[in-house]
């Protein structure tokens, strides 16, 4: 046995590894992704409470409901990327202003590139 025990598997890796395991016995499942540990005595404890949680996280699921109504996440996430409008307008998004800390009547300087807009803030 060696003295050091491979990282637990997350995400989309152990996904892929609990569906090729197949039928076998969850506990059997934990220890083949990397959640246990070894007693004083030498034998495997299985974390099947974090490696439960590791699932569940890899699916997206999350049952933590303890977060204060102002901080849940309404709308759509930023991709970074916005289109023109049709009045040949562009609109950047609140989900950008907010990771920004930006707050009304801060100003930009707009440097157009070759391929790109660049928005530099004037400081006050």
């Amino acid at each position: 046995m060696s003295d050091k025990k491979p990282q637990p598997l997350t995400g989309k890796e152990l996904l892929k590894k609990v569906k090729k395991l197949g039928n076998m016995p969850r506990e059997e499942k934990a220890i083949e992704c990397g959640y246990y540990t070894i007693t004083k005595k030498g034998h495997k404890r299985v974390n099947m409470v974090k490696f439960l949680n590791a699932l569940m996280e890899a699916e997206g699921i999350t049952l933590d409901n303890n977060q204060p109504v102002t901080q849940k996440k309404r709308g759509r996430t930023a991709n970074y990327r916005i289109n023109v409008q049709s009045n040949g307008n562009l609109s950047i998004g609140r989900a950008y202003t907010e990771k920004m800390g930006l707050k009304p009547g801060d100003e930009f300087e707009i440097i157009l590139g070759r391929k790109n807009i660049y928005l530099r803030q004037i400081e006050a």
